[in-house]
């Protein structure tokens, strides 16, 4: 266990990928206060992850007890976002966190690919 210490606040925070995603729960949010978390990482490791790192977001928030919206950027499409989208978006507004989609399309030499624009 990490010793306890104040939290840090953040602009942008990019949550682990792979097995590395493991170690992110709710002591991870009480302490990293970010205004943008970005969920990257599109591979069957992070799916498997997924939901417990997102229900440890809205735990964590809960204990700031200060209102900061959050805004969370997912990079990638999965079925486990969407479902707790749906299931906890509630809970989302009354804690103030803001989940972006990808709904903008960026075009670069012959590629195209989804994006969004984060303003700080």
């Amino acid at each position: 266990a990490a010793p306890q210490g104040p939290p840090v606040y953040v602009d942008l925070a990019y949550l682990p990928g792979s097995w590395s995603a493991r170690t992110v729960d709710e002591e991870f949010f009480r302490r990293i206060r970010s205004l943008c978390y970005v969920v990257s990482g599109d591979d069957h490791v992070k799916e498997a992850v997924l939901r417990p790192l997102l229900d440890a977001l809205l735990a964590g928030k809960h204990q700031w007890g200060i209102d900061i919206q959050v805004t969370l950027i997912p990079t990638f499409d999965s079925l486990v976002m969407h479902e707790w989208y749906q299931e906890t978006h509630e809970r989302q507004q009354e804690l103030g966190i803001t989940v972006l989609g990808s709904n903008s399309t960026v075009a670069m030499q012959d590629e195209t690919f989804p994006a969004c624009k984060v303003e700080f």
